[in-house]
């Protein structure tokens, strides 16, 4: 009996020992398995993160020097002279309603002189156009409204300086893109006719420089016309507010001339 209860216990104690490491292991498994699984994912977090660069850069050199550096020059020229220009029209903008009462109230108050302070004081095309159409004053209202014209075409010369420019960026670099396209695809027939068979790797090459330098000439030009409508639509904005003012201004000097 007292061999019965010694058997029974020291099966017990396997058994209990057994159940012990097997849930030991588990665990461990467990947390390796998430250790691991935790590190693939911080890795592929950080290959993700820095693949996009990586992937363009190596998508812009198999484009070939001769297109892309092209390609990418048009976009940072078109990219400087937009910036140049929205900080410009951005320094021209001015509260025309506010440069109108200031004017106004001037005249009202010392006559043109103050009128003409004001215009130098201020900055923006609304305020020279001002004080051109007041210097002229004493030659007649007729003499006033024709340098308003006058100098309203010369205000409107300096803001649209330069935009050409970048509309030509936006329709040379799909152009170069496209010749990017025939030459790769000339050479992949080259190829094709120097080995006498069709082989998809003899024409991949060319393909893909055909297709990548079409892709990076379009995205320029997307990105380039971008800027260029909201330049385009900012100088339609100022060029508005100078035809505005100017009548405005026209009006206030009739009723000055008949006080």
């Amino acid at each position: 009996m007292k061999r019965l209860f010694s058997i029974l216990a020291i099966t017990g104690m396997m058994a209990f020992g057994t159940a012990n490491a097997t849930s030991t292991t588990s665990t461990a498994a467990t947390t390796v398995a998430t250790i691991t699984q935790g590190q693939d994912e911080a890795t592929a977090t950080t290959v993700e993160g820095i693949g996009f660069h990586q992937e363009l850069k190596k998508r812009f050199i198999e484009g070939g020097p001769e297109f892309m550096g092209i390609v990418l020059l048009c976009l940072i020229l078109g990219l400087a002279i937009a910036i140049e220009r929205i900080i410009f029209l951005n320094l021209s903008s001015t509260n025309t309603k506010k440069l109108t009462q200031e004017v106004e109230d001037a005249l009202a108050s010392g006559g043109v002189e103050a009128a003409k302070e004001v215009c130098r004081n201020t900055k923006g095309p609304v305020a020279s156009i001002f004080y051109q159409g007041l210097d002229r004053t004493d030659e007649g209202i007729e003499a006033a409204e024709k340098a308003i014209v006058a100098y309203g075409g010369v205000q409107m010369g300096q803001l649209e300086k330069n935009v050409s420019w970048i509309s030509l960026f936006i329709a040379l670099a799909p152009m170069l893109g496209f010749m990017g396209t025939v030459i790769g695809m000339i050479q992949a027939f080259d190829k094709i006719e120097a080995a006498g068979d069709m082989q998809p790797s003899l024409v991949a090459g060319g393909i893909k420089v055909a297709l990548l330098t079409t892709v990076f000439g379009l995205v320029v030009a997307i990105i380039l016309q971008v800027f260029y409508n909201y330049i385009i639509a900012k100088i339609d904005s100022i060029v508005n507010d100078m035809e505005d003012a100017s009548i405005t201004l026209m009006d206030m000097l009739i009723r000055q001339r008949k006080l």
